[in-house]
């Protein structure tokens, strides 16, 4: 028998490993059953390992599976559902050199009500390259980007060159000038002009998949 937020965790873990093959995080766990710390997750998570439910991956970040279903489980698997959103990934993005973007897309990705405003319209990429490793944005990450035209400096940014090449930068503008600052020293700040580069969205949140 499990408690009330045994079964909400349960069923966002389950749901959230079914959509995207790995674990959510910590904090978008305790976000999404409304607990204040993530020490609380952890006793949950202690409890559902305990009781059969799930079991931990020895050595491997954010990774679980489900070992056991709960019974009559239909009237909470509503609540799970909305918790998450639909959105589409509609191609790579290089966090590194740029890459040809990719506009159309047959591919949905799942993902946290957490991580998106309904009032925003979002997309996903997939990072190919490490130029922002220093950001935690690593490749194969899945980039959720908020779509927008504009972008404060100082914000990591999908921005589009006139090669319709597109790359995940930190954006610094000045009057006559646009420069693309990545988060790794190894990689060079690129500098464009005004009206070069077009801003396609900024990021909202990364998606991390553990092979």
């Amino acid at each position: 028998m499990l408690t009330k937020k045994q079964k909400e965790l349960f069923v966002y873990l389950r749901d959230y490993i079914s959509s995207n093959d790995i674990s959510p995080s910590f904090e978008e766990m305790k976000n999404a059953v409304n607990l204040k710390s993530k020490s609380g997750i952890h006793r949950l998570i202690t409890s559902l390992e305990q009781r059969g439910y799930i079991k931990r991956l020895k050595h491997k970040a954010r990774a679980m599976e489900i070992t056991k279903e709960l019974q009559n489980n239909s009237s909470i698997v509503t609540s799970s559902e909305n918790s998450f959103l639909n959105i589409p990934l509609v191609g790579s993005i290089a966090a590194g050199e740029a890459i040809e973007a990719i506009n159309s897309s047959d591919s949905m990705i799942s993902v946290p009500k957490s991580l998106v405003s309904k009032h925003s319209t979002y997309f996903g990429l997939k990072v190919k390259g490490l130029s922002m490793i220093d950001e935690g944005i690593f490749d194969g990450d899945i980039a959720i980007i908020k779509k927008t035209t504009s972008a404060e400096n100082g914000k990591i940014a999908a921005v589009l060159t006139l090669d319709n090449e597109i790359t995940l930068k930190k954006i610094k503008m000045t009057n006559q000038k646009i420069y693309l600052i990545p988060a790794n020293k190894a990689y060079d700040i690129k500098e464009h002009n005004i009206g070069e580069v077009q801003i396609q969205g900024t990021l909202s949140g990364i998606i991390r998949k553990y092979n």
